[in-house]
Order: structure tokens, then C-alpha cells, then sequence
């Protein structure tokens, strides 16, 4: 699962994510991680699944966020699944809280990567799709995909 792009090494992916919402726009985030959640994540025992943002105090907490306990972490584990604070500037905290609050968006975790030493995650701002709209972007994925699979054949039969 671990893929190089941009120097950046991406350890887990929410394609669900992408599935389920229109993402407007992204924001890159800090996460306040113990040392055996990291010797995990460098394992790629993480899961974005069903995982969202909630803001608490003038804070944001990722929720649902799943990863592993490290097998030689004993005593030192955390609980899988509890809340883990992100790291931003306080003026993207209040932007974000109020958009959320006011317009319906929603603060989703697409991604979670090394930059550097450091563990990032990448949020989405997102709006929920409806269920014609996750058949619209079904039916113009597999388009696409018959077009490039044509196109491929073309350029394939030219050749020989």
C-alpha cells in the first residue's frame, strides 16, 4: 500500500472517502501520535475507512481513525480507534469550524503520509453526494475506462 508520490510516502488512502463525497478542497494537517502508533504506521496498519473530524474547544480531533496496536509495543499501546489530535494554525481551525458549522461541509481524512519524519494527514472538505450522484461518477468512471481501453487497442493495431 505504501506508494511514492511527490517524495511523500503515502502509508493509507479513504477511497470510500472519495466515493462518498464531492471533496471542494484540501487542507494538509499534523497528528499528535504516542511512538508505537508510528512504529505501527511505518507498518501500514492503518485503516481511513470510517473516519471524520470533529472540533472540540477551538481544537480538531480525527475520529475513527483505526491503527493497529504495534506487536511489540506491551504496555506502551494505545487504544486503536481513540480520537487523535490534529496539528493546525488556529485561523485554519476557525475557517474550517465555520464551514463546517454553517454550510454542511464535512471535515474528512483522505489520507495519511510520511513528509519527511514526520506523519501528516491530508483533510478534505467535503459535501455529501446523493445516491444519483455516486452513480453518475460510477458510470463516468467505467466510460472512461472503456474509452482508454479503446484507445489502447487503436494504438496497439497501428502498431503491428
Amino acid at each position: 500500500m505504501a506508494e511514492k508520490k511527490q517524495g511523500l510516502r503515502v502509508i493509507a488512502q479513504n477511497k470510500k472517502a472519495w466515493h462518498d463525497y464531492f471533496v471542494d478542497e484540501k487542507y494538509e494537517a499534523g497528528i499528535a501520535l504516542f511512538g508505537t502508533e508510528v512504529k505501527s504506521i511505518r507498518q501500514g496498519a492503518v485503516n481511513l475507512k470510517d473516519a471524520y473530524c470533529s472540533f472540540e474547544g477551538g481544537e480538531v480531533f480525527a475520529v475513527g481513525i483505526h491503527i493497529s496496536p504495534y506487536e511489540k509495543g506491551n504496555i506502551f499501546n494505545r487504544e486503536p480507534r481513540r480520537d487523535r489530535k490534529l496539528l493546525m494554525h488556529k485561523r485554519e481551525i476557525m475557517k474550517l469550524s465555520g464551514l463546517v458549522a454553517q454550510k454542511g461541509y464535512t471535515l474528512i481524512p483522505l489520507s495519511l503520509y510520511f513528509s519527511g519524519k514526520n506523519v501528516k494527514v491530508e483533510l478534505g472538505l467535503c459535501r455529501g453526494k446523493k445516491l444519483y450522484d455516486k452513480r453518475d461518477s460510477l458510470a463516468e468512471k467505467q466510460a472512461n475506462r472503456e474509452m482508454d481501453r479503446r484507445m489502447k487497442e487503436r494504438s496497439h493495431s497501428y502498431e503491428d
